[in-house]
């Protein structure tokens, strides 16, 4: 990574993007607390993610690239397992599990193993374990990855309704998701921030993501 630095606040959704390998996931991974930086700094809510560790991650929501989870175990069961990692008991760890199923529309399937699910499903899954805590920062990488567009418009809407109260930092590589659900866009390219404005400027650079990358990275006209 060189020199790559941005702030979000509460109400922004920013849209992190870049061509495959440019370290969108490396950067959201120092950010939660899963890979040491080598050099520079990353606060979550003023605590600093070396140092302060346990207090950054205790305000985060992290959504990793694939979304592990241990399939054997129910949907229930894993979002309780998350909630008493988180340190919920009793009643208040039925409650959350409860709000994040529902957020998730995940009621259908809550006694079903994880490992039984389709792609999209598990993505909801752990989309949920992120929300368990309310947090007030939330980092999603792919968040809609592997859903049909239903369940798309459902997340994209899900994510509109928390925007308000969180900063909300999300990859993807869908340019209409940018214009749809991003009020701002960093992209990265080779490990360095090529652009840093309005999601509305960005969608309307090009037909894709592609494209936009070449216009970004290369000088090369979007046709």
């Amino acid at each position: 990574m060189d020199d790559v630095s941005f702030t979000v606040a509460r109400g922004e959704v920013l849209g992190f993007l870049g061509p495959n390998g440019a370290g969108k996931s490396t950067t959201m991974r120092m950010l939660a607390g899963f890979m040491a930086p080598t050099a520079g700094t990353a606060r979550i809510c003023g605590h600093d993610v070396q140092e302060a560790s346990v207090a950054a991650r205790r305000v985060l929501g992290f959504l990793p690239e694939g979304a592990p989870t241990y399939p054997e175990m129910t949907v229930e069961g894993f979002l309780s397992f998350c909630a008493a990692v988180r340190g919920f008991k009793g009643h208040d760890r039925r409650q959350v599990v409860e709000e994040a199923m529902t957020m998730t529309a995940l009621e259908d399937v809550r006694l079903q193993p994880v490992e039984t699910l389709s792609k999209g499903f598990k993505r909801r899954v752990g989309l949920a374990q992120s929300l368990l805590h309310d947090p007030p920062v939330l980092v999603l990488d792919e968040p809609t990855d592997g859903l049909d567009p239903n369940q798309k418009h459902d997340v994209r809407r899900l994510i509109a309704l928390l925007a308000p109260k969180k900063a909300i930092v999300i990859s993807t590589h869908i340019l209409e998701e940018v214009g749809a659900i991003c009020t701002r866009a960093v992209v990265i390219a080779r490990g360095r921030i090529v652009a840093d404005e309005p999601a509305s400027v960005l969608a309307s650079r090009g037909a894709s993501l592609d494209q936009v990358f070449r216009e970004l990275t290369l000088g090369e006209p979007v046709p």
